[in-house]
């Protein structure tokens, strides 16, 4: 009997040490029983304390990348996250707009370390391509904050945010609040007009990680790529993330985050 498995593919920047971009989203991808395809946008010389120097590719480069994987491989999701420059952005967009292909958008604008990963031009222009078409965006509160006006400090704030960009987009939101203040779990705000969810978490104590918001919407889109729904997929992307923070162990001076098989969702609460 012939097996086959579904494809994704991540169209991202690349991590030299290993833990997020295209090397975190291909371990996700494997780890939820999907095939990795991938397209970088950029080289990236980084660790997880900081980043030391980018190089984009080609827009040629990234064309042919495309192509290759989109015309051998036929992916069923597409993930997009450090596209560095507004050039990419459209570039991607205009290539995925002849594509029917649900799109995770991960909207990486500055990393955790503080590098800023996508300039003003780039910003405008995922605003004008990119998140139309999108089947779901995933900010952070700090990019939630530059692509809606407002950062939100709060669960109601995120609530608001959520909406806001559903309605200016036309794309399901997932408002990611993993660096909320003043709150005993890591709380993300679903939205899409027909649901809104609050997915929590409990934090983990003493583990500082790197790459949880590329591992987060790898694993949507793994899920996506397997035949879930956008909202289902969120919930089994959140407890594999939660998941693989309790599986982070340590090489050298830093924790990177575990890898754990496909699991069921639990502790997931619809807001009213």
């Amino acid at each position: 009997m012939q097996k086959t498995i579904p494809c994704a593919v991540t169209i991202a920047g690349s991590d030299s040490g290993g833990g997020a971009g295209v090397q975190a989203d291909l371990k996700t991808f494997a780890a939820l029983g999907v095939h990795g395809a991938s397209v970088l946008t950029c080289v990236t010389a980084q660790n997880p304390q900081r980043v030391l120097g980018i190089e984009p590719c080609s827009r040629r480069m990234l064309r042919l990348q495309l192509e290759a994987v989109f015309d051998g491989l036929c992916p069923a999701a597409a993930k997009t996250g450090m596209l560095n420059s507004a050039a990419t952005v459209n570039a991607v967009a205009g290539f995925l707009k002849k594509r029917k292909v649900p799109l995770v958008v991960d909207p990486v604008i500055v990393s955790t370390s503080g590098a800023q990963l996508l300039d003003r031009a780039g910003v405008q222009a995922l605003r004008e391509t990119l998140l139309p078409m999108a089947s779901l965006v995933m900010p952070n509160l700090y990019e939630a904050g530059i692509l809606a006006g407002e950062v939100p400090g709060s669960p109601e704030a995120m609530r608001r945010v959520a909406r806001l960009l559903h309605q200016r987009y036309g794309c399901a939101v997932l408002v990611k609040g993993g660096h909320l203040h003043g709150t005993k779990e890591a709380v993300d705000i679903y939205y899409d007009s027909q649901q809104e969810l609050l997915l929590s978490a409990s934090y983990v104590k003493g583990i500082r990680t790197h790459g949880t918001g590329c591992t987060l919407s790898a694993a949507v889109t793994a899920w996506l790529a397997r035949g879930l729904s956008v909202p289902h997929a969120v919930q089994r992307a959140k407890e594999h993330i939660t998941q693989a923070i309790v599986l982070s162990r340590k090489t050298g001076a830093h924790w990177v985050l575990g890898f754990p098989a496909a699991s069921a969702p639990k502790d997931l609460h619809f807001v009213r």
